[in-house]
């Protein structure tokens, strides 16, 4: 009789309530995925690409000119040069280099500390290696860490911490100082690590992307981990990447090497023209955004739903509180099929979600007549 390795995962929250909306005809803000053009330039490169020949093998570790960018953007950026061919490596995807990081490092018997609510691939990535994942949970009302927590957490079997921010599904964010107090945790510990940075463009009010790679203490333990279909609006594409010190970058490719081996070849050539040529893109992201989340809010308002502060993300919380007592998965599935907006519960992100909690994500990462077909569904709750 076939056992599973993966016992408690099914098919992702994410594909059944993009299935349920599809089947009901609901306006789809559950899945995040913008539906909005990538921009054009981006296109006419990739095209450019492929006329040029460019569509076998990529190197295993990317096309040496995307390398060279990112390194060269990170430096700008984050005031970090890492070296492009021993401490880049682009991926397929950022779930992919997530998967890639644990392997490199943790073995069986190991212990990985995550953050709750935290992303749905974290997990099975690390029950796959043999290890085991020490939930520690974020504050429920600001999803901020409870560092103290989190020192106990680390035990002599810890080989991993990983850290998501901009945070999913919250859209909270790690400050300077919670970068200083993870520093003084880590130090003189023999634990990697991960930090999901997919969202790095995406801030808003003004406020700084506190990347890992601005401080030395942690980067050079660290797997730093970021994804071009979120900033260039190419969720299809699959390309991503990891930055890491030379050691770790080696085992890293070890598993990347057959895992995927190499990706998406043209557009790893498109995406170096777009970082080279036009850096205005990434760094008016987050203006982008910010004008569409603080749109959706105002329309919010109008609403029985309660926005949470969003400071970074693609991604809305609400409160349903005023809207239903059901649990947030009954309610999600509620509001797709009798109301038609599709919307994410939070519980699928927990090990154990907090008891009561009535919280639902939306994803604004839409053009305005999806998002206003959706508003004028919501307004009738």
């Amino acid at each position: 009789m076939l056992q599973t390795k993966l016992p408690k995962v099914g098919t992702t929250i994410f594909t059944v309530m993009s299935q349920l909306a599809q089947e009901h005809g609901a306006v789809n803000l559950g899945q995040g995925f913008p539906d909005f053009p990538v921009p054009p330039r981006l296109v006419e490169e990739l095209d450019r690409a492929m006329r040029a020949g460019h569509n076998q093998y990529a190197p295993m570790t990317g096309v040496p000119a995307l390398r060279q960018a990112i390194a060269a953007k990170t430096a700008r950026v984050y005031g970090h040069a890492p070296d492009a061919d021993t401490e880049v490596t682009v991926t397929s995807g950022a779930t992919e280099a997530i998967f890639n990081a644990i392997h490199a490092v943790v073995r069986a018997g190991d212990e990985v500390v995550v953050l709750d609510p935290c992303y749905d691939c974290y997990e099975p990535a690390i029950d796959l290696a043999g290890a085991r994942a020490v939930h520690v949970p974020l504050d429920p009302a600001t999803f901020a860490p409870d560092w103290q927590r989190v020192r106990e957490a680390i035990g002599p079997r810890t080989r991993m911490l990983m850290i998501n921010s901009p945070h999913n599904p919250s859209g909270a964010m790690l400050s300077a100082d919670d970068m200083r107090e993870l520093a003084a945790i880590l130090e003189g510990t023999g634990v990697f690590l991960l930090s999901d940075e997919v969202y790095e463009h995406i801030v808003f009010d003004g406020a700084r992307h506190e990347s890992v790679l601005r401080h030395p203490a942690l980067r050079e333990r660290a797997f730093v981990v970021s994804s071009f279909g979120k900033t260039y609006h190419c969720t299809g594409w699959k390309i991503g990447y990891c930055i890491a010190p030379p050691a770790l970058s080696a085992e890293f490719r070890k598993v990347h090497q057959y895992n995927v081996f190499s990706t998406f070849t043209p557009g790893q050539h498109a995406f170096a023209a777009m970082l080279r040529d036009d850096p205005a893109h990434y760094e008016q992201l987050g203006a982008f955004y910010q004008a569409k989340r603080d749109r959706f809010r105002e329309q919010l308002a109008t609403t029985r739903l309660a926005p949470l502060p969003v400071p970074g993300g693609y991604f809305q919380l609400v409160d349903y509180s005023d809207v239903s007592d059901l649990d947030d998965a009954a309610f999600c599935r509620w509001l797709t099929v009798e109301k038609g907006v599709a919307a994410i519960p939070l519980s699928p992100f927990y090990d154990s979600p907090p008891p009561g909690q009535r919280l639902a994500r939306l994803c604004f990462a839409k053009n305005e007549a999806t998002l206003d077909a959706a508003i004028e569904r919501l307004q009738r709750l």
